[in-house]
């Protein structure tokens, strides 16, 4: 959206001042009851103020497209009938019950939806026909009956009437790529990741099956504040640590205490170890490595079995790997010894020469 222009400033500066000496205030004072009044409405619809502004702004945004929309059409005549269906947006109707139904059993849904950017935020991105489809399926059907706000879908026809209400209430949008970086003199950035398109909304909120819609309701936000809350609570019981009782903070101080004394045991025995393998390397070769399977890519109770072994060279390694693999695949070490065989017979020279063989009459 382009940055209002300094005449347009100027008149919204009037238009404030103005509606603030009705009002018998000044503009700050009349500035903030507006904010307070924002923040108030924005409670209510349980979104923040930067939610509840952005929302405001789209339904503008979509208002005003309508009206274009409209007039374009009063002034021109229509010269052909198109094969796509218009869906009308309003942005003053409240969010249609109905239309809420439906967007909660979509997003239950695989849709394949994918990442774009929308003003600057993350959105997710569906097709069209894979939201028919789903309300076509069965598992629809299944939830009409469970809910009875879900519309009832019989054929294609009423499948998008139903995907109709999702535009009508703002809850998803027509959009279309767009290039960020069309008309600069710049290259495009080497850091662009593959694959996130930059979209924009469309005028005509048609239901054809190729075209993309982004969503704009995020559903329910419950596990987002459950997590906020517990981070909060954290932080506060940390900060707060001064006035836990006196019981909890003997606890916590055994608790880092023993963590401590088994991270500083687990260091004692790693380097006791080292030194005895140092020492029975020259006294009783080839070595003596207690719990030698410690550092190794094996659970935490086989990390310390056995407890003691001798140091073993890497070829006796290679043949104990080598013998579990053919223990494990049979049929493997058998592929292996037929195609070795023909290579252990030494090299075969043949004659490749094309020859020309002559048939007596």
């Amino acid at each position: 959206m382009a940055a209002p222009s300094p005449q347009q400033i100027a008149a919204i500066q009037q238009h404030i001042a103005a509606e603030a000496a009705k009002r018998g205030l000044t503009p700050e004072e009349f500035a903030k009851q507006q904010r307070e009044q924002l923040a108030a409405d924005a409670a209510k619809a349980g979104l923040t103020t930067e939610q509840y502004v952005a929302q405001l702004r789209m339904r503008a945004v979509a208002a005003q497209q309508a009206q274009r929309q409209a007039q374009g059409q009063a002034q021109q005549q229509p010269a052909q009938q198109q094969t796509t269906t218009q869906v009308p947006v309003n942005a003053s109707n409240p969010p249609n019950p109905k239309a809420i139904a439906v967007a909660k059993f979509l997003h239950s849904q695989d849709l394949k939806t994918r990442t774009c950017i929308l003003d600057g935020q993350r959105k997710d991105l569906f097709k069209v026909k894979r939201a028919i489809r789903a309300l076509e399926s069965p598992a629809y059907a299944k939830a009409a009956k469970k809910n009875p706000l879900l519309p009832p879908v019989t054929d294609r026809a009423s499948a998008e009437n139903v995907f109709k209400l999702l535009p009508l209430s703002l809850l998803a949008l027509r959009v279309s790529k767009v290039d960020p970086h069309a008309g600069h003199n710049h290259a495009k950035p080497k850091n662009r990741v593959k694959g996130l398109w930059t979209v924009k909304i469309e005028q005509h909120q048609d239901t054809d099956p190729m075209v993309h819609y982004v969503w704009l309701y995020e559903g329910s936000q419950w596990k987002q504040k459950l997590m906020a809350g517990a981070v909060v609570a954290a932080i506060f019981a940390v900060v707060l640590f001064p006035l836990w009782p006196r019981m909890l903070r003997q606890g916590v101080w055994y608790l880092s205490v023993g963590m401590l004394g088994l991270l500083g045991l687990f260091f004692a025995m790693s380097i006791f170890r080292l030194i005895l393998f140092c020492v029975t390397v020259f006294v009783v070769p080839p070595g003596l490595w207690l719990f030698p399977n410690l550092f190794e890519d094996v659970g935490f109770v086989d990390s310390f079995k056995p407890l003691w072994g001798w140091q073993e060279s890497k070829k006796k390694k290679k043949s104990k790997k080598a013998k579990g693999d053919a223990s494990q695949s049979p049929q493997g070490t058998a592929a292996d010894t037929a195609s070795s065989a023909p290579k252990s017979m030494g090299d075969i020279k043949r004659d490749l020469t094309p020859r020309v063989e002559e048939v007596q009459e």
